[in-house]
């Protein structure tokens, strides 16, 4: 029957059962839609015949509301959602978010802090000797000892703190059969240790094979420069090919053994994956409330691919997804497009084709698919390796088939575009194509800085290459007669960024004539290079020093800098200029950043220049800001083509 699984006992009754194999907590409400992990998980797990009990986001004060399948046969499963709970909860100056994306109404408290930890205890407490697995994102980057930045602290395994008896992590469709497999055969839960993409904990480590042992937890927390160095070896170790099984001792003679990743998906078993029965919606219980609005974003989109080469030191996806793309079929994404057609609410717009990197449609070489990626080196950082693939061509014809199906008027293209994989290519067809189908008005890209210095510590490619693709951007616009923009998304404060640093890029922003609206602060998330980084002040590539800006006002000055002509910003960008001995950028000359707090200049002297213009009194806002409100807001809202000194032009 196709419908959603269950939530209460009724629907399991209505399905016949009288016990689920397995009770499904999560911390998401419950969407049964292939972007949603849980979805993916609890379909295939009934494709494979077992019998699936969803409870989203149940009341962790009450140990009552676990019970509503009663005991499952083969155990629990948990996930805190399609997000790590904390990142869900507080944005990056630790201030507790408004909205909920992932919750009816997008109410806000619905799932606790550390809800992986949370809702096993909560398990535990009652069901004392049934197996719980744990999975998604916040149980895989929470796999071995991390650093958490919201309580800044060096953390246990979750599996540990959690008292789980398994961990999945990574995508899971491997793992999850196999381990659902070896408890309906009646394996014990703690002898389930042969599993790849697992994590386990034991007392012995006996007839284990090739294993590498990593500083004990006690060591990790003793010396943050410990730590660094087996992050890195666990980097090293993400591949399913060459990856070794870890070893991470903990007291009392406890160990937590990772497997190596799970095989990536052949292109077959990720078709499969798409085609199970998803509702392709969130539940109808949650109508009344508002519904869910994070299946907004991703209703009309189409996940074309999965994994990324791309390296970015700031991300997490070599942990999780892995570094080897796998792909769907063209006929695979074809027939969800057509499912998508015939909604009633389709506009006519295919808002995404794409995945975490949306122009990776193969792996990065050949060898990748018998030998795994190689451990030291990146695809494309520092420069591309002379064994990348790029070819857009596969990509290209998939576009071309979508937008020519029946009654599809734009596809659009709303994944991270890699412009450096782009300026690799030398054929420009994909480019052209891009830039005349497949964007509308402007193209969201991700330099994330201008500084070399700071682009080494984020993975990203020198600045020229970007600055290189602006160029080649505007001029197929330009030939297209197409006046498109470009948005670039910009990162304050990641390690290797100065205040010396933040005001270059203040100044490249002043010179492109662009303020964004949106600045994206360095977020310490768990199992990713750059928060290795944060948390240990050096590269565990290279192990040399890193300059981290721990201090929350500093943080302020760096992203305020970005923003400088907001005049909210105004004290923190003066204060960041004083302190960084640039008071040359205070002034009335068109290089500088801000005014003068005075008419007079930033060593107190009078300035002729400023006598000139302010002829009349000043006014508050243009004593403290050195321009008034009325003024910039009337700068700000000026439609394009309507400022005054644009009156000549015009004529």
């Amino acid at each position: 029957m196709k419908d959603f699984l269950p939530i209460c006992r009724e629907d399991m009754q209505k399905r016949g059962w009288d016990q689920v194999d397995f009770t499904f907590v999560i911390g998401d409400a419950y969407v049964d839609h292939p972007s949603f992990g849980p979805a993916i998980i609890s379909r295939i797990l009934e494709a494979h015949g077992y019998r699936v009990g969803m409870i989203a986001q149940p009341d962790w004060k009450d140990e009552t509301s676990i019970n509503i399948f009663g005991e499952p046969r083969l155990g629990f499963l948990i996930s805190a959602g399609n997000m790590d709970s904390m990142v869900n909860h507080y944005s990056v100056s630790k201030k507790r978010r408004s909205k909920d994306f992932f919750t009816p109404g997008g109410e806000m408290g619905k799932r606790p802090d550390h809800a992986t930890v949370v809702y096993g205890n909560l398990i535990r407490r009652t069901y004392r000797h049934k197996p719980i697995i744990i999975g998604g994102i916040e149980a895989s980057l929470r796999r071995m000892a991390h650093y958490d930045y919201w309580d800044d602290c060096l953390k246990r395994s979750v599996l540990l703190d959690s008292q789980a008896d398994l961990l999945s992590f990574g995508m899971g469709e491997h793992s999850m059969v196999e381990i659902a497999d070896a408890l309906n055969s009646g394996i014990p839960v703690e002898d389930i240790t042969f599993i790849k993409g697992t994590v386990y904990k034991t007392k012995t480590l006996d007839d284990l094979p090739e294993h590498i042992v990593l500083p004990s937890y006690d060591d990790l927390k003793a010396d943050k420069l410990n730590y660094a160095r087996s992050f890195y070896t666990q980097y090293c170790n993400t591949d399913p090919f060459s990856g070794k099984v870890l070893v991470e001792p903990y007291d009392k003679g406890t160990y937590v053994v990772q497997n190596p990743m799970s095989k990536p998906l052949t292109q077959e078993e990720m078709d499969a994956v798409y085609v199970l029965p998803y509702m392709r919606s969130y539940h109808p219980c949650y109508e009344a409330q508002g519904g869910i609005d994070a299946i907004k974003e991703v209703k009309f989109s189409l996940i074309s691919n999965r994994g990324c080469f791309g390296g970015c030191s700031f991300c997490a996806l070599t942990f999780h997804q892995g570094r080897i793309i796998q792909t769907r079929s063209h006929e695979s994404i074809i027939s969800e497009a057509k499912k998508i057609i015939k909604d009633p609410d389709f506009k006519g717009y295919i808002h995404d084709v794409g995945g975490p990197t949306a122009n990776f449609r193969h792996t990065s070489c050949k060898k990748q698919l018998t030998k795994g990626v190689c451990p030291n080196k990146q695809c494309l950082f520092p420069k591309p390796c002379k064994n990348l693939t790029v070819d857009h061509t596969d990509y290209l014809a998939l576009l071309r088939k979508l937008r020519a199906l029946p009654n599809v008027k734009k596809v659009f293209i709303r994944s991270g575009i890699r412009f450096d994989y782009i300026m690799a290519d030398p054929d420009d067809t994909f480019f052209k194509e891009m830039c005349k189908y497949h964007i509308s008005g402007q193209l969201k890209v991700a330099p994330e800085h201008i500084s070399d210095a700071v682009l080494s510590k984020l993975g990203k490619p020198e600045n020229s290459v970007y600055k290189s693709f602006c160029k080649k951007y505007a001029k197929i616009n330009q030939e297209l007669g197409k006046p498109q923009f470009l948005v670039p998304y910009l990162m304050s404060s990641h390690p290797g960024s100065t205040i010396k640093e933040a005001i270059a890029l203040a100044e490249y922003l002043r010179d492109l004539g662009y303020m964004p609206e949106q600045v994206q602060d360095f977020y310490p998330t768990p199992s990713t290079i750059s928060t290795c980084m944060y948390y240990t002040g050096v590269d565990p590539r290279t192990m040399e020093p890193v300059y981290v800006a721990h201090n929350p006002h500093e943080k302020a000055m760096q992203r305020a800098l970005i923003q400088y002509k907001n005049p909210k910003n105004y004290d923190l960008v003066h204060e960041a200029l004083v302190t960084a001995h640039r008071t040359d950028l205070i002034g009335y000359d068109k290089k500088c950043l801000i005014r003068p707090r005075n008419a007079g200049d930033v060593n107190g002297r009078a300035d002729t220049r400023s006598r000139k213009k302010h002829s009349k009194p000043l006014t508050e806002a243009e004593k403290k800001y050195g321009i008034s409100f009325e003024k910039y807001d009337s700068m700000m809202n000026t439609p394009k083509g309507k400022n005054p000194k644009n009156k000549k032009r015009r004529k």
